[in-house]
């Protein structure tokens, strides 16, 4: 039997919670990748165009500060960042697929070494823009995006480690952990835009400030990343925990609660600002 599936088979055999793990997991992927796929291109679009069209400084639309002629290191920096990031979110659920895993071995390892380098320059070139230029939010972002990009550049660091001593004892299964987290943690610059959308939908920006320093952007200067390290680490911990079905429940419980927060918020923001945003760049 080959090695596929043998997989295949060990998965039907599986308890049922197990599965619903796994299924849920795959959902939460799914939508994920759905909605990560129409917002890169929307980024994309939106600052590739900017450049194209000679209106650079329509960066500074959405979070002012970003285009700063005067500061070339800071604009490079958000520059390799943003270019980085739309690759990660592309990237990021095919890294997941164990079918592609299986399938096409040679083609997880190139784009998994892909995906990392554009972590880590996605992590320092936010990490350089910060230094370069500080955010617009002061002390408070500085440190919650810059924690943001050493968490980043750290799982992709890991993660590629760990890829590379795949054949010593535990490493491989390591890996995926590390590779979990980055995934969690790539998704955070879409998640950021989501949170501030809905919000605003809910509350009409309550807490929010010109400049960032209102009490709901301070909590959101962490909470874009935290929520989803702490989701994946339930996640990873479920999934070696074949002795509790509860906790295996829950946390298949918890993905599919996140995946329906992630169609519903995809569908909303596809329908005022993505999609919008695309066909006026085409017209």
């Amino acid at each position: 039997m080959a090695r596929g599936d043998g997989e295949q088979a060990a998965g039907r055999a599986s308890p049922l919670p197990a599965r619903l793990l796994a299924w849920s997991g795959g959902a939460l992927v799914g939508a994920a990748w759905l909605s990560a796929g129409l917002f890169g291109t929307y980024i994309v679009f939106h600052y590739a165009g900017a450049i194209l069209a000679g209106t650079p400084e329509q960066w500074n639309a959405n979070l002012p500060g970003l285009f700063a002629p005067r500061i070339p290191a800071s604009t490079a920096g958000i520059a390799v960042h943003f270019a980085a990031g739309g690759i990660l979110l592309l990237l990021g659920p095919v890294q997941l697929l164990g079918r592609v895993r299986r399938r096409w071995p040679a083609l997880h390892r190139w784009t998994g070494r892909l995906y990392a380098c554009c972590a880590l320059a996605a992590g320092l070139g936010g990490l350089a823009f910060i230094v370069s230029a500080g955010t617009i939010g002061g002390p408070a972002m500085n440190v919650g995006f810059g924690l943001y990009g050493l968490l980043i550049t750290l799982a992709a660091a890991e993660t590629w480690r760990h890829a590379r001593a795949r054949r010593l004892p535990g490493r491989l299964e390591r890996h995926r952990a590390w590779a979990i987290r980055l995934f969690a943690l790539a998704i955070g610059s879409w998640l950021y835009r989501m949170d501030y959308g809905f919000w605003f939908l809910a509350t009409d920006g309550a807490g929010h400030m010109q400049d960032f320093s209102g009490w709901f952007d301070q909590i959101m200067d962490f909470a874009f990343y935290v929520p989803n390290l702490l989701l994946a680490e339930v996640f990873i911990r479920a999934r070696a925990a074949v002795q509790r079905p509860t906790l295996q429940l829950g946390g298949a419980l918890l993905l599919v609660l996140a995946a329906a927060f992630i169609a519903l918020a995809t569908f909303e923001f596809a329908r005022l600002y993505w999609i919008p945003g695309i066909v006026a760049r085409l017209a």
